[in-house]
């Protein structure tokens, strides 16, 4: 896939393949087994403008290409999907002000997201509105010369250490999807705001997901865009961040097939390598097939990324193929291993554990398929 990458962002994508093999890679299983928050990469990942690489340069970002974007974003879920989820979630904070914000705002917050110097958080799950936003029930009211906010989310990845919330709430409760605004809140100087303890994960057990509510006060400046522009907002991030699970389930998906290869060589039963059973070469040679598939409509949808041309289909696709090819890829890997796959002296089980919540959070592959449905019976 690098191949298709001009020279510069190439070199950039092979340091980052180098610190998440040295960096992330053997810290990886003390994360999940600990539960520690993959914020304790966060320096070393803002030292090398890895915070910023969604960003244009002239927000402090290195603006990296949407196919560049996904082998790096790849490469860091290979070595470590809880920092990988956590990378995303704050890239979906800081998509929101790209494509929602004024000049101001982006300004305000941008440079120092790219920095890493602040961490952003998406928030727009909540408890009753599922995989519908439009069900939202938090909402804003106008107070003086601000906002007044009050509701709950659920699910809000990096919410207990973040320094501002991209929350989504209803301005209009009466307009559905087109009453739905976002605001920026800061967490940590704004009352009223209160975020609950992690949420006691299956998988990606570093990249914590908080429950949060709040009845706060925000200024005027602080809402993106023209009120009723959140929902259009939230779905064109929705559309980048559906690329980036796929790169990230891309990514496990190759680490699981790495150790299942490796292990078939080595392994031996009866003084003959498994490697030579035809059963297990086809079992590998799926695998493959589908990962290179998956790679190859997550960069369809890459190369659409930034041109201004629509994609919420190639994204929806991308997803949906990649996380569920991913889980097979990895469970196939794991069978390879036999019972020492089911071990945690192995990765196996976290691999799955990690890919499992792909299927579900930024619109569960049933959504993925409505949207796909939709988009060609609309032709």
């Amino acid at each position: 896939m690098k191949d298709a990458l001009n020279t510069e962002e190439q070199a950039v994508v092979e340091q980052i393949e180098r610190f998440s093999t040295s960096i992330l890679c053997p810290k990886a299983t003390e994360i999940d087994a600990q539960g520690i928050s993959a914020t304790v990469h966060r320096a070393a990942m803002s030292e090398m403008g890895i915070m910023g690489m969604n960003l244009p340069e002239d927000l402090g970002g290195i603006d990296l290409s949407g196919p560049a974007l996904f082998c790096a974003i790849e490469a860091i879920a290979g070595a470590c999907g809880s920092t990988a989820s956590m990378l995303t979630a704050h890239f979906l904070a800081t998509d929101s002000l790209l494509l929602g914000a004024g000049d101001v705002l982006k300004q305000r917050f941008l440079p120092d997201a790219a920095s890493g110097e602040k961490l952003g958080a998406f928030g727009l799950t909540e408890p009753e509105a599922g995989s519908n936003p439009a069900d939202m029930r938090s909402f804003a009211t106008r107070e003086g010369d601000g906002y007044r906010l009050k509701g709950s989310k659920c699910f809000i990845s990096n919410a207990g250490e973040a320094d501002f919330i991209v929350l989504y709430v209803k301005t209009d409760r009466d307009a559905a999807a087109r009453g739905i605004s976002a605001f920026i809140v800061e967490p940590k100087s704004t009352k009223g705001v209160s975020i609950g303890r992690p949420e006691q994960t299956m998988g990606l057990r570093g990249g914590h997901v908080f429950p949060i509510s709040f009845d706060c006060y925000v200024p005027a400046e602080n809402l993106i865009g023209d009120e009723g522009t959140g929902f259009r907002t939230a779905m064109k991030v929705l559309d980048n961040g559906r690329i980036e699970v796929a790169a990230q389930a891309t990514g496990i998906a190759k680490s699981a097939l790495d150790a299942a290869v490796s292990y078939a060589k080595e392994r031996k039963v009866g003084g003959v390598s498994i490697s030579e059973f035809q059963g297990l070469q086809w079992m590998l040679a799926d695998s493959v097939t589908e990962l290179a598939a998956a790679r190859a409509l997550g960069m369809q949808a890459a190369v659409k990324r930034g041109t201004g041309q629509r994609y919420s289909s190639e994204s929806a696709i991308a997803k949906l193929y990649a996380s569920e090819a991913a889980w097979r890829i990895a469970d196939r890997a794991l069978q390879i291993h036999g019972g020492y796959g089911y071990t945690k002296d192995f990765p196996l089980e976290r691999y799955l554990r990690d890919l499992r919540i792909f299927r579900i959070y930024e619109g569960s592959s049933e959504i993925q398929r409505t949207i796909i449905a939709r988009d060609i019976l609309r032709e």
